[in-house]
């Protein structure tokens, strides 16, 4: 989102030399980041974004790590040049550099990549899931028997599309739509943005044709959790816009039906963030992240896509209790030990930072077809016609939420804590490794037979009762005549009093029934109109792909939830970016 922490949905993700790509109608592969050969086997080829300022100050610290500059890229403000390796960590804290990408082949993709007569293949494609799930061990998870089985990963996200992948009856259950789409029963619950779709792929997607799971199947799509279940909870709309108080919401939700009707809710992803500078000691938000993980919920959050530019993590990743994950750039190869701390991912402060990494650059999941996303990026995203490439911190939070999945079907009884220390305590090294930067990457092998520690976080505990309007940084949903919400109030134009909101959450009773925050959040309770602002109109969406009636299966309705009883938001469209896509 895209991002969270000091940042934005995970997802806010930062423009990269992708950009070039889509000006010329390729895609660079800043993902298969393949060093180019030379005759000095310790230079590699390296494009350098410089910051606004201009190239200047990046070509002379080019010059002074001992590189050579060979060209510039107007278009992106960039800098060709060849570095020493081992000069590459130091070239992208430099001040005046805004992101360093490893030089790479450009590779024509969309429509011509998985075609008959260029089939796509998961297994040369570092960027598959299968090969992730092989360089990150859930494969050695799912060889001894532990596939996600009995755990349930709640999504916050832009809801879930009925794909293949996520059609097997009981893989997808629909907690309540709290965005704004919900005021349209032909768009209730469906993901019209795409982002949720490839979230829930990434961490437990698996083909109906799929009789079993084996690490040795490269035919059908399987995410790192194939039996898990997802539980959906829709906060965004076709734009990818929501506010604060619906992911408030969305949170004291999951905690208190953590475990109705058998769901056993153990993990929640929050691809999202915000920029605030608001002190997690103080936010609401980090406060409801927290919350969620004392009550039992293992929390993973994107750490956020601003890199160099940032000031920590995205809020609620800065909340130091929850898993806050980094992307990996995987370069290209599956030896972990030449993968690097991705460009974009935001740097901790050196206090809180990143706590660990999983891939996150070029990631193929399931693509939503006639979502937002797709039809502004299908042309470079799409693979082989049911795949999309999707890039930051968002999709390396998915691989986590997944792998936390695997951990607990192995031992249901471990706290957050305990999965914390286990993920965290066990990683691989990277090539150019950062504590800021997202520290090491996820290792489940090396979790596998680890013995269960005694783990407990003593952080100082957040209180909440900050403010909601710092809380959301510089996103804002904004209405149809482009007036902001903006102070301590909903989407409802309610007061939100954080301190009592705190207190509530504390007891997990912040959402009594359908209702939160003073209001009924239930479908036909409110309009919405008052904050629909650029949100996808039921006219504009064109109902073709995915139509209302379609998703009228008892899985997709979610028979533990009412469908017409929940209601409510939007999020912020600063949160996504089309560099996810990209």
């Amino acid at each position: 989102m895209a991002p969270v922490h000091g940042i934005s949905w995970d997802d806010r993700k930062r423009r990269t030399v992708s950009a070039l790509a889509s000006a010329t109608a390729v895609l660079l592969s800043a993902g298969a980041l393949a060093t180019t050969a030379h005759a000095d086997a310790h230079l590699v080829s390296v494009i350098v974004r410089a910051q606004p300022a201009g190239t200047a100050a990046a070509d002379q610290e080019i010059t002074s790590l001992g590189g050579t500059v060979q060209e510039h890229i107007s278009l992106i403000n960039a800098t060709v040049a060849d570095v020493p390796a081992d000069a590459v960590p130091e070239l992208e804290t430099s001040g005046a550099v805004a992101q360093v990408t490893l030089n790479a082949p450009v590779q024509l993709l969309g429509a011509g990549w998985g075609t008959p007569s260029n089939p796509y293949n998961p297994v040369t494609d570092v960027n598959s899931m299968y090969n992730v799930e092989q360089m990150d061990g859930a494969h050695a998870y799912w060889n001894a028997g532990y596939t996600g089985q009995g755990v349930g990963v709640a999504l916050i996200d832009s809801g879930v599309a009925p794909v293949d992948g996520l059609t097997t009856p009981g893989k997808v259950v629909n907690g309540p739509d709290l965005s704004f789409e919900s005021q349209n029963p032909s768009l209730e619950y469906l993901d019209t943005f795409g982002h949720g779709t490839h979230m829930a792929g990434i961490i437990a997607g698996r083909d109906s044709e799929a009789t079993s799971v084996s690490s040795s199947d490269t035919t059908h799509f399987m995410g790192m959790a194939p039996d898990a279940q997802i539980v959906s909870i829709k906060v965004a709309d076709a734009l990818g816009q929501t506010d604060v108080s619906q992911v408030l919401a969305a949170i004291d939700w999951v905690v208190q039906h953590q475990k109705d009707n058998g769901m056993n809710i153990r993990v929640l992803n929050l691809s999202y963030g915000t920029d605030s500078n608001q002190s997690y000691v103080l936010d609401p938000l980090a406060y409801a992240a927290e919350q969620a993980w004392l009550h039992g919920i293992v929390v993973v959050v994107a750490a956020g896509n601003q890199g160099n530019d940032s000031n920590g993590l995205a809020d609620p990743a800065i909340d130091p209790y929850v898993i806050a994950v980094g992307a990996a750039n995987t370069r290209n190869t599956t030896m972990v030990r030449y993968h690097s701390p991705a460009g974009f991912t935001s740097e901790g402060d050196g206090t809180r930072n990143p706590d660990l990494s999983a891939p996150g650059v070029h990631i193929v999941s399931l693509r939503d077809p006639g979502s937002f996303v797709d039809d502004a990026f299908g042309a470079t995203a799409t693979v082989s016609n049911r795949f999309f490439l999707g890039s930051g911190t968002s999709q390396a939070a998915a691989v986590v939420s997944g792998a936390a999945a695997l951990l607990l079907s192995q031992r249901p009884g471990l706290t957050p804590d305990q999965v914390k220390a286990l993920l965290v305590g066990h990683t691989h090294s990277m090539y150019g490794y950062s504590d800021l930067k997202g520290s090491g990457e996820l290792n489940l092998a090396g979790v596998l037979a680890a013995p269960t520690p005694n783990a407990t976080q003593n952080w100082q505990a957040s209180t909440g009762t900050g403010s909601l309007e710092a809380a959301r940084g510089s996103q804002h949903v904004v209405d149809a005549n482009g007036n902001a919400l903006t102070g301590e109030q909903d989407i409802f134009g309610n007061n939100v009093d954080t301190t009592a909101l705190a207190a509530a959450e504390a007891n997990g009773s912040a959402w009594d029934g359908g209702d939160f925050n003073g209001s009924s959040w239930s479908g036909s309770s409110w309009s919405g109109s008052s904050w629909s602002g650029s949100s996808w109109s039921g006219s504009s969406w064109s109902g073709s792909s995915w139509s209302g009636s379609s998703w009228s299966g008892a899985e997709w309705l979610g028979s533990s939830w009412s469908g017409g009883s929940w209601s409510g938001s939007s999020w912020s469209g600063s949160s996504w970016s089309e560099d996810d896509w990209s």
